[in-house]
């Protein structure tokens, strides 16, 4: 058995308000994998999923990535591309413009990464077209085009494919499947069932805050 794990939670507790939204959650996840999250609107998918970035702080517990706790060594994942509900962009600037904006405070990136990643997601690196006149589902794209870019060890996605059409789904999940063979650790929350079941290696059911379940769909390798 594996027991180098990339992602280490342990008794992970968050109280608002006086209202627990989440309740004692371990997790141990390990990279080339998959995970899915699923659960209704309000389960607490995307506080866990701001918890592991460093967005939220523990009430209780902690969050260690490859060997390092979150708020204390780090206070941010050291390599994460994330999406946690609507993407942001400046709504003047191009796609292209906006990713390029961002990919400069890391330098880990050039135009031709950028443009690779934009072209992967079914956009167009050349379109000049404003963020703000984008569809639904282009900005989805921008944003997964964002969480992807610099290639992290982390990926954490929440409802990925919101918005998007079968076809932009399907190059998604592809991409995906790509990065999960190149030993990056991702984790996926979704509503949709099938959606989970195709991608995951494993899914966990969260509800009030608690994993309530949790099924092996595939063995790792």
């Amino acid at each position: 058995m594996n027991e180098n794990y990339y992602l280490k939670v342990e008794n992970l507790s968050k109280e608002i308000k006086n209202t627990k939204v989440l309740n004692n959650i371990d997790l141990k996840l390990s990279k080339g994998k998959i995970y899915g999250f699923r659960g209704k609107n309000g389960s607490g998918k995307t506080m866990l999923f701001r918890a592991l970035c460093g967005l939220i702080k523990p009430t209780e517990g902690k969050v260690e990535i490859d060997g390092k706790v979150l708020g204390s060594d780090i206070s941010f994942p050291e390599s994460v591309g994330v999406i946690i509900e609507y993407p942001g962009f400046l709504p003047n600037l191009s796609g292209y413009e906006n990713l390029k904006l961002i990919a400069e405070i890391n330098n880990k990136i050039g135009e031709k990464e950028i443009k690779e990643i934009i072209s992967a997601v079914g956009l167009n690196p050349e379109d000049k077209k404003k963020f703000k006149k984008y569809s639904l589902g282009m900005k989805q794209r921008l944003g997964i085009a964002q969480a992807l870019m610099e290639n992290p060890e982390l990926i954490i996605l929440d409802e990925p494919t919101n918005a998007l059409d079968s076809e932009a789904i399907v190059s998604i999940k592809e991409l995906l499947m790509k990065m999960k063979n190149n030993n990056k650790l991702i984790l996926i929350a979704s509503h949709d069932k099938e959606e989970l079941e195709v991608l995951s290696d494993e899914i966990f059911y969260i509800e009030n805050g608690s994993i309530v379940n949790h099924e092996i769909l595939r063995e790792g390798h």
